[in-house]
């Protein structure tokens, strides 16, 4: 008797580590990694990273793409979930078994998603405070949500994804923005800013909203936009060459730039369509 896909996955399960399910769900969570991305935040050495990703891809956990660089040579490789990677997951959250050709489709729709690169900006901001994180005992990362999982639960922002950092005792909430130099500032970035006021007005959380973008000047640009406007929704920026861990962030109106935790932070009320609360109790 031919042996069943269920069969053949618990034959894999004696292979996969703690780490291992961690770097699942990352996956399942936000889509793909780069080996770099991955190495910052679960390995120690890069070359121990390389061989346990492979492993994995042998085992159908993870799949993966790159694609040539202009000029020459491979960009990084591309991490996703494999066909294996896609079952586990379902198993673990009680979704239906995915089809083998279901798996590969997601990961060609992915490979050609022309919002690839907005996404794994995305991502990395999130890599680098946690890593930030696992050398300095006093920090967390005590929420990491997806663009998809933020649209789901706060409804009516589309932000590129949502966090709670801590330092010590201090907790503070944020919506990132992403910016990849794609959208005009003025027409698309600048009026997003609504949404959050309008999510404030609701009940919902006055968290920072961080715009993380790719240099200087577009920083600048993006200041004299924002002078003007009414500030109930606060509003930060930095640019990528820095660790966003750190006093890079400067808000709207300042002048010197502090750390997350110094930005004004408010969870909201505890309202029905308040996501922060259940049961009128806050939860992570």
């Amino acid at each position: 008797m031919p042996q069943s896909r269920s069969a053949g996955l618990l034959a894999i399960y004696p292979h996969i580590t703690s780490r291992d399910r961690l770097l699942l769900q990352l996956l399942d969570d936000h889509q793909v990694l780069t080996t770099d991305q991955i190495h910052r935040m679960l390995f120690h050495a890069r070359r121990t990273c390389q061989i346990r990703l492979g492993e994995l891809a042998a085992l159908g956990l993870l799949d993966r793409f790159r694609f040539a660089r202009d000029g020459g040579g491979s960009q990084p490789w591309h991490w996703t979930l494999g066909h294996n990677g896609h079952c586990f997951q379902a198993a673990a959250h009680n979704r239906p078994e995915p089809t083998a050709r279901t798996s590969r489709q997601t990961v060609q729709r992915l490979s050609a998603n022309p919002h690839l690169t907005h996404l794994l900006t995305a991502n990395e901001f999130f890599v680098r405070l946690t890593a930030h994180a696992r050398h300095h005992p006093e920090a967390r990362l005590d929420r990491w949500w997806s663009e998809t999982l933020t649209t789901k639960q706060y409804r009516t922002i589309t932000a590129d994804g949502h966090g709670l950092w801590s330092v010590a005792d201090t907790t503070v909430g944020f919506f990132l923005e992403a910016d990849i130099g794609t959208e005009a500032l003025r027409s698309r970035v600048v009026t997003k800013l609504d949404k959050y006021a309008q999510l404030i007005r609701r009940g919902g959380p006055r968290y920072p909203v961080l715009f993380w973008l790719g240099s200087e000047q577009r920083e600048e640009h993006l200041h004299r936009l924002l002078r003007g406007r009414p500030g109930d929704v606060p509003a930060a920026t930095a640019t990528y060459h820095n660790d966003p861990a750190d006093a890079v962030w400067l808000p709207v109106g300042a002048t010197g730039r502090v750390r997350l935790t110094a930005l004004p932070s408010d969870h909201g009320q505890p309202v029905a369509d308040n996501p922060n609360y259940d049961a009128g109790v806050f939860v992570l």
